[in-house]
C-alpha cells in the first residue's frame, strides 16, 4: 500500500508537469492584447503574435506557432484538467469539504520519504519536473480533496482497520533505509576498471560524476539518498547489493538495465515508524478508496452535476 501510494503520487506529479508548463506559456501569449507592445524590441512592425521565440538555421519560430503547437498537443488534456479541478472546487464549497494545511503537510511528508531532506525533495521536483513548491502543494491539495469527496459517504469501522493491520503485518513492520551511492557503466570491463581506481584511492563521488551513465545521480556523486529496501524506483540488484554491504564498503559489479553498477553503502538506519494514529488514518482512507467508485468515474459524475460543457469543437 505504501509503495503504491508513493508511485501514484510521483506519476501524478509527472502527468501534470507538462500541462502546467503549457498553461503558463499559453497564458503568457493569450492574456496580452494583440496591440500590446512586446517588452523585447520589435522589428519590421512585428506584432505580439509574430514575436520570435526561437530560431534554427534561417527558420524563425513565433509565439503564435508555439501557442498553436501547445494547444494542439496539450490543449484538450489541459482544459479537461482545469474543468475537473473547477468541478472539485464547486463540490467542495457546496458540501463544506476542505483540505487543511496540516493534511497537505502530512501528505508532502509522506512523499518526501527516501529523500535526504525536504530541500532535496523540492530541488528534485524542480529539476526533474519543473514544479515549484506552490505547484506541488496545489496538486496535492486537489488530490486530497478528490479522495475526501469520493469517500465522504463510506464508513470504515475500527474493526475493519484492526483486521487490515492484523492481516498485513509486513506493511507495518519497521523498515531499514539505506544511503547508497552508485556508478553505472556500460560493460563489466568498465566496472572492473572503476573498482581498480577505487582500490587506488580514487574518490567514489568524483568517479560517479565523471563515469556514471545515470543522469539523475551522476552530478550528485552517484548519491541516491535514503531509500527503503523495497524502493520501486531503484533496481532490485542495486538494493540487494547494498543490503549485503557493510557501511563504507563497495560492491562487485552488478548487472542492471543500463549495464553494470558499482554500489557503495554510505550508511543504514532503522526507519522511524509513524505514530499509530497516522497509521490508522492512512489505512482507513485506503480502505475507503477501495470501496469508492473509481476516481475517474467520480469526477465524471461531478462534471455532469455541475454542467461542464466544452464549447470549442477543437477541444471536444
Amino acid at each position: 500500500m505504501r509503495n503504491e501510494k508513493r508511485l501514484w503520487g510521483v506519476i501524478g506529479l509527472m502527468a501534470v508537469c507538462i500541462l502546467v508548463l503549457a498553461s503558463l506559456l499559453i497564458a503568457r501569449s493569450t492574456n496580452q492584447p494583440e496591440s500590446t507592445q512586446s517588452p523585447v524590441p520589435q522589428q519590421r512592425g512585428e506584432t505580439d503574435k509574430e514575436r520570435i521565440v526561437a530560431k534554427v538555421g534561417n527558420r524563425e519560430i513565433t509565439i503564435q506557432e508555439l501557442q498553436t503547437a501547445l494547444e494542439r498537443q496539450y490543449g484538450t488534456e489541459l482544459l479537461n484538467q482545469l474543468l475537473d479541478r473547477e468541478a472539485l472546487q464547486l463540490e467542495g464549497s457546496e458540501t463544506g469539504t476542505t483540505i487543511g494545511d496540516a493534511e497537505i503537510d502530512r501528505e508532502l511528508k509522506r512523499m518526501q520519504q527516501g529523500y535526504e531532506s525536504e530541500d532535496r525533495f523540492y530541488a528534485s521536483m524542480k529539476d526533474q519536473l519543473g514544479m515549484s513548491k506552490e505547484q506541488i502543494r496545489e496538486d496535492v491539495h486537489n488530490k486530497l480533496l478528490l479522495e475526501k469527496l469520493a469517500t465522504s459517504k463510506i464508513v470504515i469501522t475500527d474493526a475493519m482497520v484492526n483486521d487490515y493491520i492484523k492481516t498485513h503485518p509486513d506493511e507495518f513492520k519497521q523498515e531499514t533505509e539505506y544511503n547508497i551511492q552508485q556508478i553505472i557503466v556500460s560493460t563489466k570491463e568498465q566496472a572492473n576498471k572503476v573498482l581498480a581506481e577505487l582500490a587506488k584511492g580514487e574518490d567514489f563521488a568524483i568517479l560517479a560524476r565523471d563515469r556514471s551513465l545515470d543522469d539523475a545521480t551522476n552530478n550528485s556523486g552517484g548519491d541516491l539518498g535514503w531509500i527503503e529496501g523495497n524502493d520501486p524506483f531503484v533496481e532490485a540488484p542495486i538494493l540487494e547489493a547494498a543490503k549485503q554491504l557493510k557501511i563504507g564498503d563497495v560492491s562487485k559489479p552488478v548487472q542492471v538495465q543500463q549495464g553494470f553498477a558499482i554500489v557503495k553503502l554510505k550508511s543504514r538506519r532503522d526507519k522511524e515508524n509513524p505514530d499509530q494514529a497516522y497509521i490508522r488514518d492512512n489505512v482507513r482512507k485506503e480502505l475507503a478508496l477501495q470501496e469508492a467508485p473509481p476516481l475517474k468515474e467520480f469526477v465524471a459524475g461531478l462534471r455532469a452535476k455541475w454542467g461542464v460543457k466544452i464549447m470549442d469543437p477543437q477541444f471536444q
